[in-house]
């Protein structure tokens, strides 16, 4: 057979796929663990459905209030924290504490519903009409402008309360079931801050110091250098005296990642390229690094590329640093992954931008909607759920199994390989 006859049988293959199987194209492959989430900022409650998780995975309820409650923390944050008690609610997939193979669907409920029951109203009526709030002076930073574009919306209203940073709590939420999965295999995930406005810490980090800062009763700014966070608070501070808000740096480790997790073959499944996509898709994150690529783009080979080494006892490859994050050609190494977010400051001011009109077309100053000054830890958090949820994922679709212990079987028998290589 010819090259080119190969080829074509092979686009008539992938049609023929694609019939069967709509949104499975380059990029929407249907994956062995997805997940979807639902819900407006104001609207009555926030959904999430997990799909794929292994039966019998025993979930701890406590742990995934408890990462929702740290995604609602930190110094900067605003009114709206006040009013929410983020809480989930398992209305499928979990009996009797363990998962049973279906989809996981969780709930989350807005406190901050019972103020806009009529002006987020479902169904039209003449009180919905009257409490509606309208939005038409968009904001610049912001999904405003686009989104109204994009759907032919005059209002902003219905493109922000979709936008809005809120619909992270439902990934949270997925992303600590997720994350328990994986600490079933020894993986674990935790953030910290290392830049607020101009203010960035230089302390080592090492991964157990990371994790401890999970345990704080207050999350302030989640920066392990307490002379460094405090003069982050002080970057807060200005910026909310400013009537302005502030930007900055978090960093994801995760700890106890197998090598051979992703894959060069394709440019879709390399998992470093995921992980970037995953991280940037957290509002506000602008963009994203992996390991120290921001630095290693100035110097020479030399000074970047991890030696590599061989600890007999252990019987495992080793390396004497970590520059690439614990990803070489798009699979995990054995090292921790190490991941950074740079967040813009949000773009809701409390002295507005420049604007123009919906309906006027004249400038105006831009809407101003009840928001924070400072968002960087809880933007951390929300950058472990998602990690946990590309890793899971990555996971399973290298080890399989229906079952947590046909997954447990499978990730054995590949240590086994491994440590005889």
């Amino acid at each position: 057979m010819t090259p080119a006859k190969l080829f074509v049988k092979i686009r008539i293959a992938r049609s023929l796929f694609l019939s069967v199987n709509p949104g499975s194209g380059t990029g929407t492959l249907r994956r062995m663990l997805r997940f979807y989430t639902a819900g407006e900022s104001h609207g009555q409650a926030l959904v999430a459905v997990l799909v794929g998780l292994p039966a019998g995975l025993e979930l701890d309820f406590v742990y995934v209030d408890h990462e929702l409650k740290r995604r609602m923390g930190g110094y900067g944050r605003g009114g709206r924290m006040k009013i929410e008690r983020d809480h989930a609610q398992y209305l499928s997939g979990v009996r009797h504490g363990r998962t049973i193979g279906s989809p996981v669907t969780i709930l989350i409920e807005n406190q901050d519903w019972k103020n806009w029951t009529q002006a987020m109203a479902v169904e039209a009526s003449p009180e919905a009409s009257a409490a509606y709030r309208r939005l038409s002076q968009p904001r610049p930073g912001h999904a405003d402008l686009a989104g109204c574009l994009k759907y032919n919306l005059p209002d902003a209203r219905y493109v922000l309360e979709r936008a809005s940073a809120r619909e992270t709590a439902a990934r949270t939420a997925l992303g600590a079931v997720a994350r328990l999965f994986l600490r079933e295999f020894g993986i674990e995930i935790a953030s910290h801050v290392i830049q607020v406005g101009r203010v960035r810490s230089t302390a080592a980090a090492p991964f157990d110091a990371i994790r401890s800062l999970r345990e704080r009763e207050e999350i302030v700014l989640n920066c392990l250098d307490s002379e460094s966070e405090a003069r982050m608070k002080l970057e807060v501070d200005e910026a909310t005296q400013n009537r302005d808000s502030v930007g900055g740096v978090f960093e994801v480790v995760a700890h106890g990642v197998p090598a051979g997790l992703g894959s060069m073959a394709e440019w879709d499944e390399r998992l470093d390229g995921i992980l970037a996509q995953a991280l940037a898709s957290i509002q506000a994150v602008k963009a994203v690094e992996i390991g120290n690529g921001v630095e290693s783009a100035g110097l020479f080979g030399s000074h970047v590329h991890d030696e590599i080494g061989y600890d007999r006892e252990q019987s495992r490859f080793t390396r004497k640093s970590n520059r690439a994050g614990g990803i070489e050609g798009g699979m995990s190494n054995g090292e921790d992954i190490v991941v950074r977010g740079y967040l813009k400051p949000i773009s809701t001011l409390r002295r507005p931008l420049e604007s123009v009109d919906f309906e006027s077309r004249e400038p105006v100053k831009a809407a101003y909607e009840r928001s924070d000054v400072c968002v960087v830890p809880a933007a951390g958090v929300a950058a472990e759920a998602m990690m946990g949820l590309v890793l899971a994922r990555a996971f399973l679709e290298k080890f399989g199994g229906d079952s947590m212990e046909e997954t447990r079987r499978n990730f054995q028998g590949y240590q086994e390989q491994v440590r005889h290589f």
